[in-house]
């Protein structure tokens, strides 16, 4: 595998963490590349941070997240400075209006007038199953069903065109927690129409997720530009640990410092990025390494 192909300019992207663990080598390795592929483009990076999960959020995971990106050896252009900054200025928490209004639109709208198509949901993981209850059911969820035989087209910078089951993944996905607030598939997309993102470099775990927010923003006029041309994708392959799991932050070791407890220190995680390129051991240990191998092999996977 070589080097992906820098995306089409003007180039605007986001690093968009969640405060809901300390970030791991996963995390780091998707803010480098997300860095690398805008700065080579000349672009515009955002820091969003995705704190709807107020349950998971801990002072200690929010600031992490700027920690790492210190420690990383790379900035941004546009975001909060640090987690006071964040609270008070950047936060998902100020956007609630944006994404109620599409919340509504999705139960208003023609394309949805179809009877179930968005339904209350009672579902527990214990239960499995949906009791009948309308949209005002305190403590409902809502679900937003996906016609069976539904498929996704997703254009993507790494793994080229890719067609995703929409109908078979996500038969029905949640656009409204039982707590009221609005799902991240909904918010993922106002956020990033908000920001005016044109590339979204993302775990290849997360192409259902795209796939569904492509399908969601097509069904409403004015989140349907998120559909098109305008944005690029890039889903790079994920890391694993010595089992062949893929890293998250529950398994992350040590679970109370996540990839800044790691002993090889930034090298690792540039290190892993050339091992998703395909690069032999040994080849790049600098951030500054990694900068100019991309700019001098402009080359498709």
């Amino acid at each position: 595998m070589l080097l992906p192909a820098t995306p089409s300019p003007p180039v605007i992207s986001r690093l968009a963490p969640t405060p809901s663990g300390y970030l791991h080598l996963g995390n780091a390795v998707n803010f480098v590349l997300t860095w690398l592929l805008t700065r080579q483009a000349g672009g515009i990076l955002h820091l969003r941070i995705d704190d709807l999960d107020r349950a998971r959020l801990r002072a200690a995971y929010l600031d992490n997240i700027f920690r790492v990106i210190d420690w990383l050896g790379i900035d941004y252009d546009h975001g909060p400075n640090g987690p006071d900054d964040f609270l008070r200025h950047y936060s998902q928490l100020l956007h609630l209006p944006e994404y109620n209004a599409v919340l509504r639109r999705l139960t208003l709208s023609a394309p949805l007038q179809r009877p179930g198509q968005v339904q209350a949901s009672t579902r527990s993981r214990t239960t499995g199953a949906d009791a009948p209850a309308s949209l005002e059911t305190p403590g409902a969820a809502w679900r937003i069903h996906v016609p069976a035989g539904t498929t996704v087209p997703v254009p993507d910078v790494w793994q080229g065109e890719t067609t995703v089951p929409l109908g078979a993944l996500m038969p029905d996905f949640v656009i409204r927690k039982k707590d009221g607030v609005v799902a991240y598939q909904v918010a993922s997309v106002v956020d990033d129409l908000r920001l005016g993102t044109s590339l979204i470099v993302r775990g290849l775990d997360l192409l259902p997720s795209t796939a569904a927010q492509l399908w969601l923003a097509g069904q409403l006029s004015e989140t349907a530009i998120f559909n098109t041309s305008r944005v690029q994708f890039l889903h790079h392959p994920l890391l694993t640990n010595a089992d062949g799991q893929k890293l998250s932050k529950s398994q992350q070791l040590p679970l109370d410092a996540g990839v800044l407890g790691g002993t090889a220190g930034p090298r690792a995680v540039y290190e892993a990025i050339a091992s998703l390129w395909g690069l032999p051991p040994g080849t790049v240990g600098s951030l500054e390494e990694l900068e100019s191998m991309l700019s001098t092999n402009r080359l498709s996977c």
